[in-house]
């Protein structure tokens, strides 16, 4: 019996097992670089010292990623159909069939 290395990058598993894996770090990982961003942005508006021009970009841009952060969090907590869930639940539905010889 081969023995299966499971890691928290993928690598161990099957195929959809590895890409749901990724696809949620890959998401993860967005979703961490846009919080730092916003973080970045207060930063500026409200300790730095920054240009009066360049304020009114900064201001532009917060409210830019204030619609990037609803998004994001819309991500994360929205109930949602899983299409990989789906595709894994499909799967294995074949697999029985071709077990069970119904599969013409």
């Amino acid at each position: 019996m081969k023995k299966v290395n499971h890691s928290l990058l993928g690598g161990g598993g099957s195929a959809l097992e590895n890409r749901k894996l990724l696809n949620f770090w890959a998401r993860f990982v967005i979703s961490i670089a846009n919080a730092f961003t916003f973080l970045v942005l207060l930063y500026l508006l409200f300790y730095a010292d920054v240009k009066e021009t360049s304020r009114d970009l900064v201001n532009i841009l917060m409210g830019a990623y204030v619609a990037v952060l609803a998004k994001s969090t819309d991500y994360w907590f929205r109930e949602k159909k899983d299409h990989e869930h789906e595709e894994e639940m499909e799967s294995s539905k074949a697999k029985y069939k071709l077990k069970k010889g119904e599969n013409q």
